[in-house]
């Protein structure tokens, strides 16, 4: 069954969780026990309904003070699709943590609240959503119900999001009228907005085609472990476990291992089930090769001709994570891409970005919490990656401080 993977954005209190409730109660995605608990908590807080954000605020923080803080990530399923759903939170200072949600997502609802409008921080969610190049974007006009259904608020705010929507790169844009709390326009339409003939959101979400978002062209292969087994019956057994990034790949196929350059011929394709014909993203496969070659954890297999360019220089654009030291010129640390782990040091900070204007200030030094920025960083060992406009797996990396171990950064590439 086919997955897609989507994150909410917007601002505070537009109904991201309750909306992300509300798709999990009408789907009958929610057990009896857990529907229990939730009436419970909702009667114990003094709430005169069922409050379904509590179905992904999960933490105390969350409960009590009725926001999200961290990503919540929720499952379901309809005979069409499987669903994760990736619940972000849109305070100001977890942006980190939207981003974080994002990154990986096919699809993200951008929701609104009709009363309010297109507000700073819905804007900005669209926009890093435009930045991680989501390539869908849904943006849901909630509480339809707190303005008397009112079409003249909702074409008001539809028109203003796709008019800032044609300065990012939004692809793929939807607009849908719903309320949350009482289920309008979710997974049936709507008896109180019959103005609105578009789909309902979980019609569009089972519908939305995915199929060519993903990079089929270029074979990107991160080699995650060697599988050498230890028994005297597979003794002569070498194979290569890892997730296809991209591309496709087949047995006969002629493949490069990199960074050594060495070529080979793939003679299976193998998983937990039996061998396979073709591999695809995001398959996690075992990959065996004609000859024996010298390849481990963090190298690469593509094609001959077309491979990546191993690259020691690297322009990103990064979103910085840690609150208590900033991103600055010959900043030391750790860069994960892909399987590859290498240290790195930041040669120069060439802009901080402003993500409501989308002006660049060139006089930036560094990049402080949730701050995104352009540096160039140099690393130890040259890294198999490509632009992030090409492959969004191979194209991103995270920084990881040498003492803490956490994660300070998220990046996208720009160039190599």
């Amino acid at each position: 069954m086919e997955l897609l993977r989507f994150a909410t954005a917007g601002s505070v209190d537009d109904g991201k969780s309750t909306l992300i409730g509300r798709l999990l109660h009408d789907t009958k995605a929610i057990f009896e026990d857990q529907w229990e608990a939730v009436q419970a908590a909702s009667a114990a807080r003094g709430d005169e309904y069922t409050d379904l954000a509590l179905l992904t605020d999960g933490l105390r923080a969350e409960r009590e003070q009725g926001i999200t803080i961290d990503v919540a990530y929720r499952y379901f399923s309809t005979p069409r699709r499987s669903f994760i759903i990736a619940d972000t939170p849109g305070h100001i200072q977890y942006t980190r943590n939207m981003v974080t949600g994002a990154s990986t997502a096919d699809l993200a609802l951008v929701l609104v609240d009709a009363r309010k409008g297109l507000l700073e921080q819905s804007r900005r969610h669209a926009f890093l959503c435009s930045l991680l190049r989501v390539p869908h974007l849904v943006l849901c006009v909630n509480k339809m119900d707190l303005v008397g259904y009112d079409e003249a608020v909702f074409e008001k705010i539809a028109a203003e999001l796709t008019g800032f929507a044609a300065k990012l790169d939004a692809p793929d844009l939807t607009v849908v009228p719903v309320s949350a709390l009482h289920g309008d326009n979710i997974v049936t339409p709507s008896p109180n907005m019959p103005w609105y003939h578009g789909p309902t959101l979980l019609h569009h979400l089972e519908h939305v085609h995915i199929g060519s978002d993903r990079n089929l062209v270029d074979v990107r292969f991160p080699v995650q472990y060697v599988v050498r087994p230890q028994s005297s019956a597979h003794r002569d057994y070498r194979g290569y476990a890892g997730q296809v990034a991209s591309g496709v790949l087949r047995p006969g196929d002629e493949v490069v291992a990199l960074p050594s350059g060495f070529t080979s011929t793939i003679t299976a394709i193998e998983t937990a089930d039996g061998s396979l014909g073709e591999a695809f993203p995001p398959l996690s496969v075992t990959i065996r090769l004609a000859d024996d070659i010298d390849i481990s954890r963090g190298d690469m297999i593509a094609r001959p001709h077309n491979a990546p360019t191993p690259t020691q220089d690297v322009d990103a654009l990064v979103c910085w994570m840690d609150e208590t030291r900033p991103l600055g010129p010959a900043g030391r640390y750790v860069l994960k891409h892909t399987t590859r782990t290498v240290r790195t040091i930041v040669r120069g900070v060439h802009y901080r970005l402003d993500i409501n204007t989308l002006h660049r200030d060139h006089s930036a030094t560094g990049l402080a919490l949730n701050e995104i920025g352009r540096v160039t960083l140099r690393t130890t060992q040259p890294l198999l990656a490509d632009p992030y406009h090409r492959n969004r797996t191979t194209g991103s990396f995270i920084l990881i401080d040498e003492t803490t171990n956490r994660t300070v950064g998220a990046a996208i590439i720009t160039t190599t």
